[in-house]
């Protein structure tokens, strides 16, 4: 034990790491185990839309949204998510897809949904950078089609 006391005063700056690293490691177990959000591969995403009545919201900022976008996908911004809730209750029952541009915005919207009482919330997992490269079909505007 004296052995461990003194590696940890001589190196300092490893165990103060090591509790970081620990720390977030930790972290990280508790959201994924409490998370009621579930992640889904684009293809998956695909099967779910194809399946079922699902909702798509894509939670970037409109001048991301209109580059390109899911077909179907309404544009809420994460940071009005919260006040738009009550627009989207009727639907608390249904399938819902969220995206955003790399998939770490959609997972807080995740989780704001599924505070918010909706049963079905599926993030896509990669957000809108994994969609394309699945190449799968996306709406673009004019200005944005390549030749």
């Amino acid at each position: 034990m004296d052995r461990y006391i003194e590696f940890i005063l001589n190196h300092y700056i490893l165990a103060l790491a090591l509790a970081v690293v620990t720390y977030l490691l930790i972290q990280e177990l508790f959201d994924t185990a409490f998370n009621k959000s579930k992640g889904v591969s684009p293809l998956l995403a695909v099967a779910k839309m194809n399946n079922s009545d699902t909702i798509i919201i894509d939670v970037r900022e409109p001048p991301e949204f209109v580059v390109s976008h899911i077909e179907q996908a309404t544009n809420t911004p994460l940071s009005k998510l919260p006040e738009l809730l009550p627009t989207l209750t009727e639907q608390k029952t249904k399938p819902i897809l969220v995206v955003c541009q790399n998939g770490t915005r959609s997972a807080s919207a995740g989780k704001i949904l599924t505070k918010a009482g909706f049963e079905q919330v599926f993030v896509i997992t990669g957000g809108m950078t994994a969609w394309e490269d699945y190449k799968l079909p996306v709406k673009m505007s004019s200005k944005h089609k390549k030749n």
